[in-house]
């Protein structure tokens, strides 16, 4: 919905693709399927939990109804998206573009990857808010003190 309100105040058309239609998503175009989402879109943004229902949910079906004019973006997770396919797309020209932020085998990106003039790369930003950054610094002193006060760490390693 953060999306989708962002990208309605640039008059983009928005629609979208769930289990169910959702009764708040009432100006928005419900597709029943990935395949018909991506073939009534020009940008598709995955932005979804990981799932075994949603892993590879953007495969070459999917890919290939965005078609050579289509962008993907992913800013899920990186098994959401089948990469081999991917690749194949941008290189054979049936996919026009992709943003990523998330691989499939992170920290290892496909090196056909960096030489595309149609791949936007950067390393996944999701947690950089004040309110993650935060709780993250939080854990830390918690298992310090934890650690030095001879109590059970919060997060150990094992």
């Amino acid at each position: 919905m953060a999306i989708a309100k962002r990208a309605e105040a640039f008059g983009c058309p928005i629609s979208y693709f769930s289990r169910s239609q959702k009764p708040a998503c009432i100006n928005y175009n419900y597709c029943p399927t990935v395949v018909d989402l991506a073939a009534n879109c020009d940008i598709l943004v995955v932005a979804c939990a990981l799932t075994p229902d949603t892993r590879h949910i953007i495969n070459r079906d999917v890919i290939d109804a965005l078609g050579p004019e289509g962008v993907l973006v992913n800013i899920g997770r990186g098994p959401h998206v089948d990469e081999a396919e991917l690749v194949s797309a941008l290189l054979e020209g049936r996919l026009g573009g992709a943003g990523l932020d998330v691989f499939q085998d992170e920290p290892n990106v496909p090196e056909e990857l960096f030489k595309l003039d149609n791949v936007v790369l950067m390393p996944h930003v999701g947690s950089a808010t004040v309110e993650a950054r935060k709780a993250m610094a939080d854990l830390v002193v918690g298992n310090l003190e934890a650690h030095f006060l001879n109590k059970p760490l919060l997060t150990p390693v094992v």
